[in-house]
This record gives C-alpha cells, sequence and structure tokens, in this order.
C-alpha cells in the first residue's frame, strides 16, 4: 500500500533497531504497518481495539476497549445522544466478544505482544475521533514500552491535538482542515478482510530481521 510506504520513508530513523516494534490496528492499519515494519526490517504484530459504535450510528463512536481491559469513554457523545449506561455496556460485550475472535483468529491466543522496554509504532490507517487509538495507547501503557509512537497516513487536527500529550511522538503525513473521514483521503478504501490480516503477519514473519547491533 502506497501510504504504508510513504509513511515509512517518515521513519527511517528507527530502521534496523532491535528495539523497535511495528502494532497494526486490524484491519485497515495491517497493509499500512507491514509496508512501515517491512522497510523498516521491524517485526510486526496487532493490537486488537474495538469502536463502541452508538446504537443506529455504528460509525459514530462512544468510546472503545483494548486488549486487557482497556476502556475509554465519550462522556460528551453519551450525553449529547442521550445513551443510557445500559446501552454502552451492552455493547461492550458484544465488541469484547469479538475482539476476542479476532485476537484468536490473527495471533491464536489472546492478550498483547511483548513490547516491554520496546519502541512501539502504532499504526492505523488514519484518525477520526481517535478513540480507537485512544484505547490502544492506554493497553500499551500497562506493559511499560520505552517509547510510543502513533503513525498514521492521515489525520482530523483535532484528534492529533488531543493525541499528542498522551505519545511520545505523533506522525501524520496529512492533518487536512476539511477532514470529514479516513476513507476520502484514499484512492482505494476497499474493506481488510480477517483471512488478509493473517496472511500478512505470517508474510511479515518471514522478512528479513533487523541486523544485530
Amino acid at each position: 500500500m502506497h501510504a504504508g510506504q510513504l509513511l515509512a520513508e517518515a521513519l527511517m530513523k528507527y530502521a534496523d533497531r532491535e528495539d523497535v516494534i511495528v502494532l497494526g490496528l486490524p484491519r485497515g492499519g495491517v497493509p499500512v504497518a507491514y509496508e512501515v515494519a517491512k522497510q523498516l526490517h521491524a517485526p510486526l504484530d496487532v493490537l486488537v481495539v474495538r469502536k463502541l459504535g452508538v446504537p443506529g450510528y455504528k460509525e459514530l463512536a462512544m468510546g472503545a476497549i483494548a486488549s486487557g481491559g482497556v476502556q475509554v469513554i465519550h462522556h460528551d457523545v453519551m450525553r449529547a445522544m442521550g445513551i443510557p449506561r445500559a446501552a454502552l455496556e451492552a455493547e461492550a460485550v458484544l465488541q469484547l466478544k469479538e475482539l476476542r475472535r479476532r485476537e484468536l483468529a490473527y495471533r491464536g491466543h489472546t492478550g498483547t505482544p511483548e513490547i516491554n522496554g520496546r519502541i512501539v509504532i502504532l499504526v492505523d490507517d488514519g484518525i477520526a475521533t481517535g478513540s480507537t487509538i485512544r484505547a490502544a495507547v492506554q493497553a500499551l501503557r500497562q506493559q511499560h514500552p520505552q517509547q510510543i509512537i502513533i503513525a498514521v497516513p492521515v489525520a482530523s487536527p483535532d484528534s492529533c491535538a488531543d493525541l499528542e500529550p498522551i505519545v511520545d511522538e505523533l506522525l501524520t503525513l496529512m492533518t487536512p482542515e476539511d477532514f470529514r473521514g479516513v476513507s476520502q483521503w484514499y484512492e482505494d478504501f476497499s474493506q481488510t478482510t480477517d483471512a488478509e490480516v493473517t496472511q500478512l503477519l505470517v508474510k511479515a514473519s518471514d522478512l528479513e530481521p533487523a541486523p544485530m547491533l
């Protein structure tokens, strides 16, 4: 994917380092992350995060959950939409089940990869509200990484402003003022399948590792 190649070029200072790991957010972030991992000679893994969609408006997030029991809630969205706590809890139960299914499908087990003391480059195809990637960052912080870098091709300026204080570095190729959604900035935004995610992880495991320092 061209977006991943461009992102990798901006991350070359992290190439050929044994303490770097690239994590893609499934599903759409994994093809981007694969290109980054390939060019940096870094291992690739996934961190599964699930958006908690507003009832009747699934594309609108009222929060997100991630591996490790992390839950991020958009209280302003819940208040504005008049969403009861019971609806949030019901959605969280459904998404936790899907989160575990995906972990097993992609990685063969649940939980997060070993990142203690490592530089984590967290990659997605873009950032809209930021709730998904914020949950991912909170999950990662529990494992004491050396650094967390968010790297995406495109993001909304407001989300970048919210996320910058909680990570060591935020790299985005585009922060358009007229941002209306991630898909508008891609020529091809076809949906990535579970099978494609698994295939990319297998391909990444066969890539040449970083040289010994």
